[in-house]
């Protein structure tokens, strides 16, 4: 299985348009969004290409792959204007074999029993095991922090790369 996943992007347009041009160009069998899609939210500065009506049709574009998961910049009405569920706190997938919960990683949630866990929220890269369980952050499309650059992920066959999506660069990686 092949999947495109990324994170926060956040109102964002330029940013989003990015990762379409990546799902359009890498015949992706899913594209997992973990959260905050269209508003920048209270604690961030806005984006330097925030417009989260610009979001909606590129977003829509890719509307029948996508599976989404609510960030805690996601509201109802953002529901409103997007054609694919973006309300779940988690969802749960079997991805080559292993049990994958997604979430925004802002609540505390039960990750026993899950081989992988997704999440965003931190703005931060990780692909690390922790115990029995592989935990993978995309980071964070608009607004990177901890030193990191903007960046998502593909999963490919079991194999996880952490791409920036400033120059191409593989960030972290796992097979």
């Amino acid at each position: 299985m092949k999947l495109l996943i990324a994170s926060d992007i956040h109102g964002d347009y330029k940013r989003a348009g990015e990762i379409y041009e990546i799902w359009k160009n890498g015949d992706f069998d899913e594209v997992i969004l973990l959260g905050d899609l269209l508003y920048h939210g209270p604690r961030n500065d806005l984006p330097e290409f925030y417009n989260p009506k610009k979001v909606i049709p590129i977003l829509s574009q890719m509307k029948d792959s996508i599976l989404a998961v609510r960030g805690n910049c996601d509201a109802e009405v953002d529901q409103m204007v997007l054609p694919f569920p973006i309300l779940d706190e988690k969802k749960e997938l079997t991805v080559d074999g292993r049990k994958v919960i997604l979430v925004h990683g802002h609540h505390e949630i039960d990750y026993t029993g899950y081989d992988v866990v997704m999440s965003g929220h931190t703005h931060i890269p990780v692909l690390e095991k922790r115990g029995a369980t592989l935990f993978l952050n995309p980071g964070s499309t608009t607004i990177p922090k901890g030193g990191s650059s903007a960046s998502y992920a593909i999963w490919d066959n079991g194999k996880i790369e952490i791409i920036s999506l400033d120059d191409g660069n593989v960030v972290k990686e796992w097979e």
